[in-house]
């Protein structure tokens, strides 16, 4: 039986089928990001003659490996070589027409993660009727340093000429360019509410999990952190500069950089915005692509015509605390030292103390900094959302059950296999040997229906009632505002 040959706008693609779902690995969206192209917008690929073997993951974007035990919870793969923009296609019918698609956008702190991790593999999404799409976009510094010289947020740019390949081709696949649903998880879903607020036509539906709208970094912050790596490589702080370097040689002095801005966020060192989100390189509000905050931009009626399902897990932070020992070495004083860095107000350390008095100071950090991170912007930017009267539907959800290893509870990343029913690819590091399958069954099927058809199971989200879909354990519920004292805490103008 002959593979599956599909034309696209650059070339024909042969794919491989096992199970009754094909796969098109590592077709380039865009141009190699590197030589001319270094620090460039994105350019289409050059045209290929003949047919073009996309059998293999292609090659992933220049990032440092995840620091000890994080590589272990993480599985990320590196597969050396340029062409890095590039992504992935499963589909049931390669010769159909009309499917659903969906868009993965990976995180990884805007520094790690790629289209070829094998939890992101697509099959399952395929084997129920979807167009899954997994995409490469480039990290770090080559994607988000603000350097002088260069247009920003080439990562975003990258990701928008991957939709733009998706609009224009996915029709080959048996996709509908009208059903397209992006979705993406930590920086992946800052990267979906970042898109959501951009206006762009480029899809009908956004997940956003665990990351909504409050990341953006000002440009003289950005600014801090590109001047600091500069200083530490011996070069000027531009991309003229940069590009002179090996990409190689950047990323040790990258890693370093933004360990130190993660393990200390000194607003005074690398700014407020930097600090508040614990990242070193984000994206910038540069005033031409991204102008104004996510969350803002939403609730001023951006976005508003696009179905939106957002959420976070239950303990978000433990991800960060727990399995490195960090949260045994606090107290209650360096709680409030870290959540002032971060820019939560100072009342709120002993309002969050006052009401979890048994939790330890390292639970209670990872309480406080989970709803400063995640929750309480999740629920900001679905309020503005579901307020701005467009034709899209708001949802959110919350995944609260806890995984039994490292206690890390209901983690950050822990939901990833249960999404894409594939508990079974490298998941055990963090959901530990037998995470339940009933609990995946019902979370991707409800992706898939948002995907299929805008609806993922449960009663809307408005700004009164806050209905939460709460996934844990053999029956699923829907909570009015869950822990709804702690987040009316941060009603009112907190970090502005």
């Amino acid at each position: 039986m002959e593979e599956p040959i599909v034309r696209t706008a650059h070339g024909k693609v042969r794919g491989t089928t096992r199970d009754g779902v094909t796969a098109f690995l590592g077709v380039p969206y865009a141009a190699p990001p590197f030589g001319p192209n270094r620090f460039r917008a994105p350019r289409p690929p050059e045209p290929w003659d003949g047919v073009r073997d996309a059998v293999e993951y292609g090659p992933t974007a220049p990032k440092p490996g995840y620091p000890p035990p994080f590589d272990a919870l993480l599985p990320d793969p590196d597969i050396p070589g340029e062409d890095c923009l590039n992504l992935n296609v499963w589909t049931p019918d390669p010769g159909g027409s009309g499917l659903p698609v969906m868009v993965w956008i990976h995180g990884g702190a805007f520094r790690n993660g790629s289209g070829a991790v094998p939890l992101y593999s697509g099959r399952n999404f395929a084997r129920d009727g979807v167009v899954c799409v997994t995409i490469n976009y480039r990290l770090g510094v080559e994607g988000f340093a603000n350097l002088p010289g260069a247009p920003a947020n080439r990562g975003l740019l990258d990701q928008i000429a991957a939709l733009e390949w998706v609009r224009d081709n996915i029709a080959a696949f048996g996709g509908d360019p009208d059903r397209v649903t992006v979705f993406g998880e930590s920086a992946g879903g800052m990267s979906v509410t970042t898109l959501l607020s951009l206006d762009l036509g480029l899809f009908r539906r956004a997940i956003a999990q665990s990351g909504a709208g409050s990341i953006a970094q000002d440009p003289s912050d950005a600014m801090l952190v590109t001047k600091e790596m500069a200083a530490r490589l011996g070069v000027e702080p531009t991309a003229e500069a940069f590009a002179a370097l090996d990409p190689a040689d950047i990323l040790p002095v990258q890693a370093a950089v933004a360990a130190e801005v993660a393990a200390v966020p000194d607003p005074g060192r690398w700014g407020a915005t930097t600090a508040a989100g614990g990242m070193s390189l984000t994206p910038v509000l540069d005033g031409e692509l991204l102008a104004r905050r996510p969350e803002d931009a939403i609730a001023d009626g951006a976005g508003r015509d696009v179905d939106l399902l957002i959420g976070y897990t239950t303990e978000e932070f433990r991800f960060f605390l727990m399995p490195a020992g960090l949260a045994g070495g606090l107290t209650d004083e360096l709680v409030g030292a870290v959540a002032a860095g971060m820019g939560v107000p100072p009342e709120l350390p002993p309002a969050y103390r006052e009401r979890h008095p048994d939790q330890t100071p390292g639970e209670l950090l990872a309480t406080i900094i989970t709803d400063a991170l995640f929750r309480v912007p999740a629920h900001r930017t679905a309020a503005g959302h579901a307020a701005s009267g467009g034709a899209g539907g708001t949802w959110m959800y919350e995944f609260a059950w806890r995984s039994p290893k490292l206690d890390l509870g209901a983690c950050h990343a822990l939901e990833l296999g249960f999404v894409f029913d594939n508990l079974g690819e490298g998941t055990e590091g963090l959901a530990g040997p037998k995470p339940p399958q009933e609990l995946a069954d019902r979370m991707h099927r409800a992706w898939v229906g948002f995907a299929s058809d805008g609806d993922p199971g449960w009663r809307r989200f408005d700004p009164s009632a806050r209905a939460v879909k709460v996934f844990d354990g053999p029956a699923d519920v829907v909570v009015d505002d869950p822990r709804g004292e702690d987040r009316a805490l941060w009603d009112g103008p907190v970090r502005d």
